[in-house]
Formats: C-alpha cells, sequence, structure tokens
C-alpha cells in the first residue's frame, strides 16, 4: 500500500495515511479514461443546434411561374435552397450526443486517474476542512498553505461554507466523494481529499 503524508489546514504534516491498492494502486488503462473523457464531454453537449429545412420555413406554396415558355429555369417553390430565404439543404436538428460506457469500465478508468496522481506526487490528503463563515479569502490561504495552485477538492459532507467559500476561486472546483468522475480529476493539477473522502472513495470502488 501506498502510505502518503497527512496535512493540517495550515500546511504542517500531522501523520500519514495507508491507501487502498485496489483504489490507489492499480494498473493504469489509458484508453478506458480516455473513453471516460470522451463520454462525459459527449454528455455534456446540449445538441440544440437547429436550422429550417424547405418544408420548415414560411412561405413558397404557389408555384412562382409557369412551367414552360418563361425563359427562366423550372421552379417549383419560392423556398428551394437555391432561393434567398430557403430552406438548408440536410438542415442541422437538435440530437442526443449522450452514450454509455459500462459499469466496470468507469470504475477500472476512475481508478486509474487515482493512481495517476498518487504516482504524480499530485495528491493532497488533509485532515479535515472546517470554515467558521463563508470567506473565500480563508479558503485561500489553506490552498496557498497546501500549495494548491489549480485543484479538485474533495470532501464527504455538503459542507456550504466550504463550497461556497470555493466558488469563486477560477483555478479550484470541489465536489462530494460519491460524485468523483475522470474528466473533473484529470483537468485538476492536484487533487485535494479530506481522509474522510478517501474513506468514503476505497469504500465504495474497492
Amino acid at each position: 500500500m501506498a502510505s502518503v503524508a497527512v496535512y493540517n489546514m495550515e500546511g504542517k504534516e500531522v501523520g500519514t495515511i495507508e491507501l487502498n491498492d485496489a483504489v490507489f494502486g492499480v494498473e493504469i488503462n489509458e484508453h478506458l479514461v480516455h473513453m471516460a473523457v470522451v463520454q462525459h464531454l459527449a454528455n455534456k453537449r446540449q445538441g440544440t443546434q437547429k436550422a429550417k429545412t424547405r418544408g420548415e420555413v414560411s412561405g413558397g406554396g404557389r408555384k412562382p411561374w409557369k412551367q414552360k415558355g418563361t425563359g427562366h429555369a423550372r421552379q417549383g417553390s419560392t423556398r428551394s435552397p437555391q432561393w434567398k430565404g430557403g430552406g438548408m439543404v440536410f438542415a442541422p436538428v437538435p440530437r442526443d450526443y449522450s452514450f454509455k460506457i459500462n459499469k466496470k469500465e468507469k470504475r477500472a478508468a476512475l481508478k486509474s486517474v487515482l493512481t495517476d496522481k498518487v504516482q504524480g506526487n499530485n495528491l493532497v490528503v488533509v485532515d479535515e476542512l472546517k470554515f467558521d463563515e463563508i470567506k473565500t479569502k480563508n479558503f485561500v490561504a489553506v490552498m496557498n498553505n497546501l500549495k494548491v495552485e489549480k485543484g479538485l477538492v474533495v470532501t464527504v459532507g455538503n459542507d456550504q461554507n466550504v463550497v461556497l467559500s470555493a466558488r469563486n476561486l477560477p483555478n479550484i472546483s470541489t465536489t462530494h466523494a460519491d460524485k468523483i468522475n475522470v474528466y473533473d480529476i484529470i483537468n485538476a493539477k492536484t487533487l485535494v481529499l479530506t481522509k474522510d473522502a478517501v474513506a468514503k472513495i476505497e469504500e465504495v470502488y474497492a
């Protein structure tokens, strides 16, 4: 088992913690990590683009001129694609880009990125995160103590003082241990876990 240091909010080392190799020490599978990231981004797409086809634009019900004898090319509608104000050929329509991957694959991908953070020394464990008030300045001080510039902070409980103190920081995001995902972990340079969050993650994914 990997052993990492545990820090307090002042950035001082107060102990160590043993990480479960079943979660934080697996063989990294880059293919599954890639699949999980692609799925996350695809599922976030709204797919709301829309343009009208010739059957949806207004007007054009009458044939603009007779078929023969005018000297013009034959036309059946003023709303054909070649006309100004006409419909679009093969117009885009709203669609769902989401797709699913197996639960085992998603879990394996998550374990892979957690392992990568440990191996890259980009995992910081804090004994606890407690704030008496909602104060961004106090949260910034803790991140500076832990030497975290761009990170994902994972807690167990829904502590509003922690969440609201961090929400204005562009390079820091927060989440709960049961809502972590591959994309957020990869996007964060440093992963900050409370001791309770480590225990929760090991309980769920071990």
